[in-house]
Formats: structure tokens, sequence, C-alpha cells
């Protein structure tokens, strides 16, 4: 059994992973400010700070065996807007979480990356060569801590994994994405589904696909914690090791608002509405690196499934179970 801190575990991915990590013995204790992240979003068993991950010197010490990071702000339009705070929280806070982990000798990092590090990639399936040229100052400090923690690997000898999301969905029983504001598809509408939102937005439907609207690759959170376990065994000292992660397959806007239909039974009305600026029209991860060096591979591919978990997650907030 091993201990580890989980900063940002009061979150959506965060969370999920924290429980996975007490479903398979481990301590954990979370660190997370509550800032985006909800008290109860903590699993059961798991021991709580509320605090700033800029001050994990506070807590960290030698008796952890590795840190997971998801401590970030990731609203793509706020970065834009007030890209400072971005700058702040999401390198400032990681520099911190480094020198903690350094001072206390805590050697195994696993930290919450993302496909906005690409930007617009050139061609898709996305590997890990493509060329990271993000689009908004949220990518581009994913991308500055990559390059942080690959230096502090080769300085310093860390053992080190960024797992690049694509687009995470569904639920893991009780715990599942309640952002606020929400920015995601699947609980967009999923929320027109439930009457509390009118219609969903459909920001184009003259793309070069099959039904002229933006294809992405969607990933059960649960994957992606399954994920984050077998990295935390497989990071090698000195090495930061960087994979996608994804399902491999494309889904297209008009493919998830028509599964939620199906899935909930529930009429969802449309809006047609203009192309978003940096909207790539198809954008589906490569996962053969996570495949060949984590021994990983999703289990719960099917768009129906992750829209039905969700789908759960939502009606029991809904009744306030």
């Amino acid at each position: 059994m091993s201990r580890y801190l989980v900063t940002g575990g009061a979150g959506y991915v965060g969370g999920v992973v924290a429980a996975h990590l007490l479903e398979a013995g481990h301590r954990v204790t979370v660190l997370d400010d509550l800032s985006t992240g909800f008290r109860e979003g903590v699993p059961d068993g798991a021991a709580f700070i509320e605090g700033r991950v800029q001050d994990a010197a506070r807590w960290l010490d030698a008796s952890y065996d590795g840190v997971l990071h998801f401590a970030a702000f990731s609203q793509v339009g706020e970065s834009v807007a007030n890209p400072e705070k971005y700058w702040v929280n999401n390198v400032g806070g990681t520099t911190a979480l480094l020198a903690a982990m350094r001072g206390a000798g805590v050697r195994r990092l696993v930290f919450s990356s993302t496909a906005a590090t690409y930007g617009e990639p050139l061609s898709t399936p996305v590997t890990e060569a493509a060329a990271a040229a993000p689009t908004s100052p949220y990518g581009a400090s994913k991308l500055a801590v990559d390059h942080m923690i690959t230096g502090e690997c080769t300085a310093h000898g860390l053992a080190a994994a960024s797992l690049r999301y694509f687009n995470v969905a569904g639920a893991s029983g009780p715990y599942g994405e309640r952002h606020d504001p929400e920015s995601h598809l699947i609980p967009l509408v999923l929320q027109v589904a439930l009457g509390t939102r009118g219609a969903v937005s459909v920001y184009g439907d003259d793309y070069p696909t099959p039904d002229g609207t933006c294809v992405r690759d969607y990933i059960h959170v649960a994957d992606l914690a399954e994920a984050h376990l077998l990295a935390l065994d497989r990071v090698v000292a000195g090495e930061h090791l960087i994979c996608n992660l994804g399902n491999g397959n494309g889904f297209s806007v008009r493919e998830v608002i028509e599964t939620v239909r199906k899935v909930t039974g529930h009429p969802v009305p449309e809006i047609r509405a203009p192309r978003r600026a940096g909207d790539p029209a198809v954008l589906v991860a490569s996962a053969t690196t996570a495949h060949e060096r984590l021994g990983w591979a999703p289990s719960r591919a099917d768009l129906a499934d992750i829209v039905a978990d969700a789908w759960a997650f939502a009606r029991s907030r809904r009744r306030g179970v």
C-alpha cells in the first residue's frame, strides 16, 4: 500500500482518480482550495486538506510515495481574457509543487496535461510527435508545465508522466462532471434533456466531416483514472513520459446529440450557431504510446455507455442524491 497526494482532488478527474486509488488499497490525501472543486467531490476514505497547491510544502513530506497533480484552471475562454490567472496558478503553482517534492524527497509525479498543448493539429490521429502549438494561454500554461517537468526529471531524477487528455466524459459512480460554468458538450446536452437548458448550440455545421459538425475523441473518465494508476507504476527515474489518452475514435457533435436523445428518451432542441475560432474539424487521439508504455487501452469506448453513466450522475444530482 502506497500513500499519494492528489492535488485538485475535489474536481472531476482528480476526484475519480482519488476514488480509484482508494479502491486499489492506497492511502490518499486530497489537497484542494475548492475554488473550482467541490467538497462532496472528495471520495470517502481520503484525507482532505483545504489549501493551495502553492503551499504544498506545508504538508508534503517523505511519507508520500508520489503526487498526482490536477490542480489547475482549465477554461480556455477565461484564459484568453485573463491569462495572468493561468500563469500564476497553473505554472506558479506547479513550480511550488515541484520544489516541495524535491525538498521532501518525493520522486514520482503524474501530471494532468491536455490535448490543448497541440493547438490545431495538422493531421489526426494526433501522436505525441505532433507539433505543440497551443492557441490559448490555458494550453500554453500546460505546455510550460510539461517543459518544467522535463527539466526536473533531467536535473533531479524525477520519475514523471504527463497524460494529455482529449475529451473526458462519463461518470464513475457518485463522481462526475459538475463544472460551473459548464463548457463541455455532453453535460451541456444532458442539461437540455433534464430541462435546465432550453437548447444546445451547434457551432458550425459546414465542416468537412460526414455530417458537417466537428468530430471529437471522447474518453470515459474511469478509463482515464486507470491510466493514472498504471502510470504511477511505470514511471522511470530521470524520464518524463508523455502519453495521449483517448479512444482513437471520433464522434461528431450531432452523433453526441442523437446519442443523448436515445439514452435519455428526451428531445434535445438544437440551435445553429456560427463556427468558433480555433475549432479543428477533427481531433482524435492516437493512444499507441499509452498502450505500449503503460499497457493501457480504453474498455468503455462505446459512446452510449459514456452518455448513460453521465446521465445517471446528472439525474442523481437533480434528485439531490
